[in-house]
């Protein structure tokens, strides 16, 4: 089960939109492209465009003081009031710190804390003081985020301390589309120069100023050239530059800017925006928003000749892009924010002088409340370690198979010993009656009754003589199972005297072609039997090839798009091999299931075996190799050892296992395992204990009873199952199967199967129990589709 800090570890991850994940764009070694352009961008690089102190921007001043009534006083978190644990309140005295500083800042910028964006970021930081609090401290962690509340209308209404807060802004896009203006605007002066014409920023330069006491150094950089074969290399040259300058300081925001009048339907910035994934990495899309401008334009008209309606049009072109976007990336699940910004002096605006888009929002507040969000995202990120936990590209690659279903498989397979192995078994519980004499030739000659002469006689006469019949049934299949057995020893013993090393059975023998019963064809509007089409015939070389029927496929059509394989030699002497496996493939999908295995077996000593499984799951391919060696320690008692090797994707999982089996008798067996599989950072522990009773009449009939003990550990969780199968003939004529378990959740099955030739009503029972469940599940329908009606 999730514990309270992994529900809120997921949750703080939960959101598409998260804008500052991983930052590997920025870290690591230069490649060798880079080393080879250093050279020719030196020259992209100028020095950094200094703040002017007496020039900041006074936005907003007015709202700069929140008034409150409520004095706190401001504890300090110096180490002396610290716990001893200091490794531990260390980063949850940060996530406080910041969260004071992000209700500072929306004081100052007027803002109000149910701003959507706002609510997002008080509650992901809440969570993230959650995890570093620990699950026993929930009361705390609420009366500590009032207390930052508090603290922080005090610390701003004040003044005391100075809020240190900065951001790095990267401005990155294609020429003219208005990075330097809007650089301008933000600042209220002009900081950069611009050219409607022509390209006005031709280098990368740092951008400092100060917005309402706020740090804010934007990162300009000249613009991208439409992408074209000539363009490429500038294009990425431009990239390399930045990539390398970023390098030393990287930033906390990246703005993507597009113009909003020039994108149409046939906009397409794929290649540009793929060009910019390779160099920069997938990551630099987490910390991207996208940056809307000309936002006030005049809109164009629609298919019925009324231009769009602003919403609408905002809407289409934003999609646009971000399509753009998830194809470079490979991965739909991004979702990046939008801002609109319109830097043209003739704009709208509010009374307050503020410039306004057509929609009534105030674009310069939103630009700085996103920017602020996203940092302080950013700086939460980074004090719990979650930068690195998110990765993007094609939903494929994150398909894990579930280890406890690889571990459970793991246990259950059985290892190749030789094609034999069941008739081996069998002869060592009919070697001690080999020597007794067989009781079916010590027996009186029975008169077997006509049908007539039997339903004359009495019920007791009935019971008794259907008893005899059954005990001497059971007498006559042993009698041949011990001659079957006496003639495979003495064939055995002939082939080890008269063959040679290196002459195989099979070159000895040779038998003619058998052809096997046709197969069940489905109802056809042909005239003649399609049975043909699947005949196949057994031949002395041991292999079986069979097509597969496609029991829903059309009439006239062959009826098969598979291929079953089977064979199972005896290579060389005590060397054994055996393919079994099924191919099926059609116009979309190509399904394979194989298991191969060679076993060696040592007369007196162990036997080993090793195999590959193949097997498709969608368009990937699951391999599996392992190997087993079986050792008998006594007569009855037989240790298997084994080891596993799993391979899906780029993920690999190896498995251990340990299985002990031990004949009590004639009719007790005792199976023991325990195994692990452990890949990708996950661990699976389990084990069983099976116990297998057999009937008094095995192997003549196969009447069983098997209590099953199974535990799985995964993910600090153990599951218990209990199990129960039998198999028996409680009268003549019929056969019953009950199967049942029940595991420590609380889930289990109950499966009953009856198998008679001579008892009508088990059949009447069937449909009767069938055509009561269609008349409950007819009701049910009914009830619901009034239930819908009158609702």
């Amino acid at each position: 089960m999730k514990s309270v800090r992994d529900w809120v570890f997921s949750q703080l991850l939960a959101s598409p939109r998260q804008l500052s994940g991983n930052g590997n764009f920025f870290h690591g070694g230069p490649t060798g492209e880079e080393f080879d352009d250093q050279a020719r961008t030196s020259s992209l690089i100028a020095p950094p465009v200094l703040a002017d102190a007496g020039c900041s921007s006074d936005m907003n001043q007015d709202n700069r003081r929140y008034s409150t009534s409520q004095q706190v006083p401001v504890e300090d978190p110096s180490p002396h009031n610290q716990n001893t644990d200091d490794k531990m309140m260390d980063p949850l005295v940060k996530i406080e710190d910041l969260q004071v500083k992000f209700l500072r800042l929306l004081q100052r910028f007027g803002q109000s804390q149910d701003n959507i964006l706002a609510v997002k970021v008080l509650y992901r930081l809440h969570l993230a003081t959650l995890i570093r609090a620990g699950e026993s401290d929930m009361k705390m962690v609420n009366l500590r985020s009032d207390r930052t509340r508090a603290i922080a209308r005090e610390q701003e209404a004040a003044g005391i301390p100075d809020l240190d807060f900065s951001i790095r802004i990267l401005v990155l896009g294609k020429t003219g589309v208005g990075k330097s203006a809007t650089i301008n605007s933000i600042f209220d002066q002009t900081k950069t120069e611009t050219d409607a014409f022509q390209p006005a920023t031709d280098c990368i330069r740092e951008v400092k100023g100060s917005v309402n006491g706020i740090k804010v150094t934007f990162i300009d950089t000249p613009g991208f050239l439409p992408l074209c074969v000539r363009n490429v290399k500038r294009n990425r040259k431009i990239m390399l530059s930045v990539k390398k300058f970023i390098r030393r300081s990287p930033p906390d925001i990246v703005l993507y800017f597009e113009r909003l009048d020039l994108i149409s339907m046939g906009f397409s910035d794929f290649p540009l925006l793929k060009l910019m994934t390779e160099v920069f990495g997938t990551a630099i899309w987490f910390n991207t928003i996208l940056v809307m401008t000309h936002s006030s334009s005049t809109l164009p008209e629609g298919s019925s000749g009324y231009p769009f309606s602003y919403e609408s049009y905002v809407t289409q072109c934003t999609d646009l892009v971000q399509q753009s976007i998830h194809q470079a990336v490979s991965d739909a699940r991004l979702e990046n924010q939008v801002l609109l910004v319109e830097n043209h002096p003739q704009c709208r605006r509010n009374v307050k002088g503020e410039q306004i888009l057509p929609n009534g929002q105030i674009w310069k507040s939103r630009f700085l409340l996103l920017c602020i969000c996203t940092k302080v995202l950013g700086d939460a990120n980074a004090l719990l370690g979650f930068r690195d936990s998110i990765e993007l590209g094609p939903l494929g690659n994150t398909r894990v198979p579930s280890m406890p279903h690889l571990l459970s498989s793991f246990l259950r397979h059985r290892s190749l010993s030789s094609p034999s192995e069941a008739e081996n078994e069998i002869d060592e519980i009919l070697a001690s009656e080999i020597d007794e004499e067989d009781e079916y030739d010590q027996l009186p000659p029975i008169k077997i009754l006509k049908k007539s002469q039997f339903e004359r006689l009495s019920k007791s006469q009935k019971k008794s003589y259907l008893e005899e019949l059954g005990y001497r049934e059971i007498l006559y299949f042993k009698k041949q199972l011990k001659e079957e057995s006496r003639r495979r020893k003495e064939n055995k013993l002939s082939k080890e005297e008269c063959l040679p090393n290196d002459i195989t059975p099979d070159e000895q023998t040779s038998s003619e072609a058998v052809m096997l019963p046709d197969m069940v064809v489905p109802p056809s509007f042909d005239p003649d039997c399609l049975a043909y089409r699947y005949r196949c015939l057994v031949t002395s070389d041991q292999w079986l090839v069979r097509p597969v029927l496609d029991l829903q496929g059309w009439d006239h059509d062959v009826g098969f798009d598979g291929i079953n394989l089977e064979t199972a030699v005896e290579i060389k002497r005590n060397v054994f091999a055996s393919i079994a496996g099924q191919i099926t493939k059609d116009k979309h999908d190509f399904n394979i299931h194989s298991e191969s295995a060679a076993a060696y077996v040592d007369p007196e000593g162990p036997t080993y075996c090793i195999g590959l499984d193949v097997q498709s799951s969608g368009k990937d391919m699951i391999y599996t190799v392992h190997g087993n060696t079986k050792l008998r320690n006594f007569k009855h008692n037989v240790t298997d050892c084994g080891v596993s090797l799993t391979s899906f994707g780029n993920k690999n999982y190896v498995g251990a296992k340990l299985e002990d089996s031990l004949l009590v008798g004639k009719r007790l067996k005792l199976v023991m395992n325990a195994g692990r599989m452990g890949g990708s950072g996950q661990v699976a522990y389990g084990g069983s204990f099976e116990a297998i009773l057999r009937g008094a009449d095995y192997p003549v009939r196969n009447d069983n009873i098997s209590l099953t003990m199974t535990a799985l550990s995964f993910n600090k969780e153990v599951v218990l199952t209990g199990g129960f199968q039998s198999e028996f003939r409680p009268i003549r004529g019929l056969n019953m199967s009950v199967n049942a378990n029940l595991n420590s959740r609380k889930m289990g099955q109950v499966c009953i199967k009856l198998n008679s030739s001579a008892h009508m009503e088990i059949a009447l029972l069937a449909v009767f129990s069938i055509f009561r469940g269609l008349l409950c599940r007819k009701a049910a329908e009914n009830r619901s589709t009034e239930a819908l009606e009158t609702g």
